[in-house]
C-alpha cells in the first residue's frame, strides 16, 4: 500500500517542468507561450501579479524554532523546531533537498531549491501547471504575497485529489539572484486545520541568508 509521502512526491513542484517563452503575434501582441500548448496575453498575464493580495502583517519566525538548516544549493535557511519537525536529505525526490515531518503526525514538508532565478508569478504559474499534470483538478484556493523574516515571498495554498486522495498543499515560495525556493507542506485536506498551526510555524521559519 502506498504511503501518503509515495503519492506526495508524484507530485513534485519542480521549476524545471514547465518552460515558456514570450512571443509576438501578428496583430504585434505580446503573448506568454508554455510548454503544454497554452498561452495568454503578456498583459493579462501582468495583471494576475497585480491582483494577488498584499498582507500587511509582518511574519517571523516562532522562538521555539532554534535549529537553522541552511541550503546548500541557494542563499535560504529554514528555522525549525527540533523537538516537533524531524528533516532528512531528500532520497525518494530528486527535485527536493530536503524532506520535512512533523514527529509522530501525518503533516509532511519539502524544500526544492534551485539556482536559478525565477519571478514569483511565473513560478506560481510554473507550480500550478506541474500540479495540473498530476492533479488535473488541482486548484490555488488562497494565494497571498508576504514579508516573512524581512524578504517578500508568495504564500500559495492549493487542493486537489491525487489516486483519490484530497491533498492540501500549503507553502512559500522565493527567488532571488540566489536561486528559486519553495517550501512546501502537505497533508490530506481533512487533517489540515490540524496541523494547520504547525505548518506556519515551519514556513515561517524560511529566511533568506546572506
Amino acid at each position: 500500500m502506498k504511503t501518503i509521502t509515495t503519492i506526495i512526491i508524484s507530485l513534485t513542484l519542480s521549476a524545471n517542468c514547465i518552460a515558456q517563452t514570450k512571443a509576438i503575434t501578428d496583430l504585434g501582441e505580446e503573448v506568454i507561450l508554455f510548454e503544454d500548448g497554452s498561452w495568454e496575453y503578456a498583459s493579462d498575464y501582468n495583471q494576475a501579479e497585480e491582483s494577488i493580495y498584499e498582507n500587511k502583517r509582518k511574519f517571523t519566525k516562532n522562538v521555539k524554532s532554534t535549529f537553522l538548516l541552511k541550503s546548500k544549493k541557494t542563499s535560504v535557511g529554514v528555522w525549525l523546531n527540533p523537538k516537533k519537525w524531524s528533516f532528512t536529505k531528500s532520497e525518494n525526490n530528486p527535485d527536493a533537498e530536503y524532506d520535512f515531518e512533523l514527529k509522530g503526525e501525518d503533516a509532511y514538508g519539502m524544500l526544492i531549491t534551485e539556482r536559478i532565478e525565477i519571478p514569483l508569478i511565473t513560478l506560481k504559474n510554473i507550480a500550478l501547471e506541474n500540479a495540473k499534470s498530476v492533479s488535473p483538478d488541482m486548484q490555488i484556493v488562497h494565494e497571498e504575497y508576504r514579508f516573512v523574516n524581512n524578504s517578500r515571498i508568495l504564500m500559495m495554498q492549493m487542493e486537489g485529489t491525487i489516486e483519490g486522495i484530497s491533498i492540501s498543499y500549503y507553502g512559500y515560495y522565493f527567488s532571488n539572484r540566489d536561486g528559486t525556493n519553495q517550501l512546501m507542506t502537505y497533508t490530506t485536506q481533512n487533517l489540515f486545520n490540524a496541523y494547520r498551526r504547525d505548518f506556519d510555524e515551519l514556513l515561517n521559519g524560511m529566511v533568506e541568508l546572506e
